[in-house]
């Protein structure tokens, strides 16, 4: 049946993955996939991670299966990362959440959803976007379109050009909107822009499905949601991918969650509904372990105290490689000037770096970037710095 069947082309991240993995180089950098690396470069397990997992080794009793939307306190947590403790959201108990498989997860639960019952809707991503986002879309049947964000000359966003396309979109058209440290810029909107984006959105009868895949990373859990609860003042409705592998480590866990805010109860429990048909006709309940790591931290006080201090020294060490890599490259390299990358937050940043200049510091240098110049800043580390500012320099 399959003989004719040409091989698929490798995933434009996960692909230089596998071919790190194979290269034989012992110097080899790999700033492509958008994990967390220590100044060791490992992606380490946390501690309040390996405690919350002792204790679930004790108590844990059973292997059943979750119902069908996880188990309901850790929506409740979930909802508190999201929203401030007074948020009218929360208290009227306008908002459900489910437990999905990781940030992927949520995100195609919410295409699956946007199918079934908007199936004229066209989904609006940023150029640029995580190369997975339209992918994950169109596999469910919807047709993307883009709207202008970046303007890669100045290193910001390309505000009147995002307004103008957001004014195309047709009533009922879902928004995709990354909720900090935008992907793969680095570069975020401010407090007025966000404004802004949400009173187009109200205007335009648009439906955001916010990617919140990076809160903490940024300025802090809090600072990191501002984006998030401006759009939250201002529209009824709107979906929150949110994903734990950044924030608690859990990568390989696929722990993440989606949510849902409607104008009433009423409303968000009927849409509740309906996400469950899409989630039962697809994986049909979440695994357990991860989000029970997630819920057990969140639940206890000083666990929660301890996962905050270990997010703010990933979220610092990000911060202080950003600095150490802009002072590098200014020593090595005066006729470029890369202070634009300190500005930016989260783990990625446009380098600038062309894709002939990309190919280059993997043929040459054994260092693996994406096609477009997008680099992990956590993968950089004091001992390989040296060596990446030196083969950039090579290949200007």
């Amino acid at each position: 049946m399959f003989e004719s069947l040409e091989a698929a082309p490798p995933d434009a991240i996960l692909g230089l993955n596998e071919a790190f993995a194979q290269d034989p180089n012992p110097a080899k950098i790999n700033l492509s996939v958008g994990v967390y690396k220590d100044s060791d470069g490992k992606t380490p397990v946390l501690e309040v991670v390996k405690q919350a997992e002792r204790q679930l080794l004790e108590s844990e009793t059973t292997k059943s299966y979750l119902g069908i939307g996880g188990d309901a306190t850790y929506a409740k947590l979930v909802q508190n990362l999201l929203f401030a403790a007074d948020d009218p959201i929360l208290t009227q108990q306008r908002a459900a959440t489910i437990h999905a498989p990781g940030g992927t997860g949520a995100l195609r639960v919410a295409a699956d959803f946007v199918r079934t019952n908007c199936p004229n809707a066209q989904v609006w991503c940023s150029n640029p976007t995580w190369a997975n986002h339209q992918s994950i879309f169109q596999a469910a049947g919807l047709n993307c379109q883009t709207y202008a964000y970046l303007d890669a000359p100045n290193n910001c966003i390309d505000f009147e050009a995002l307004i103008a396309a957001l004014h195309t979109a047709a009533a009922g058209d879902v928004v995709l909107l990354h909720g900090c440290c935008h992907n793969p810029s680095g570069v975020d909107p401010t407090i007025e822009q966000w404004q802004e984006i949400a009173s187009v959105i109200n205007e335009r009868k648009l439906l955001p499905l916010v990617d919140f895949a990076y809160q903490g990373f940024g300025d802090g859990l809090e600072e990191d949601a501002a984006g998030l609860r401006t759009i939250a003042s201002q529209v009824p409705e709107f979906l929150v991918a949110s994903s734990f592998s950044k924030n608690f480590g859990l990568y390989r866990e696929r722990v993440g969650a989606l949510t849902f805010v409607g104008p009433n109860q009423s409303i968000a429990q009927a849409v509740l509904s309906h996400i469950k048909k899409a989630i039962r006709a697809n994986y049909s309940n979440p695994p357990a372990h991860g989000g029970l790591i997630v819920q057990t931290i969140l639940a206890d006080a000083n666990l929660t105290t301890q996962w905050h201090g270990e997010l703010a020294a990933m979220r610092q060490r990000i911060h202080d490689m950003r600095s150490q890599f802009v002072e590098k490259m200014a020593s090595v390299q005066r006729d470029r000037d890369f202070s634009f990358i300190r500005n930016q937050r989260g783990m990625f940043s446009f380098s600038g770096l062309n894709p002939e200049q990309v190919q280059r510091l993997r043929n040459e240098h054994s260092i693996y970037i994406v096609g477009s110049g997008r680099i992990n800043v956590a993968g950089i580390t004091a001992k390989n710095i040296d060596t990446l500012c030196n083969a950039i320099v090579s290949v200007l």
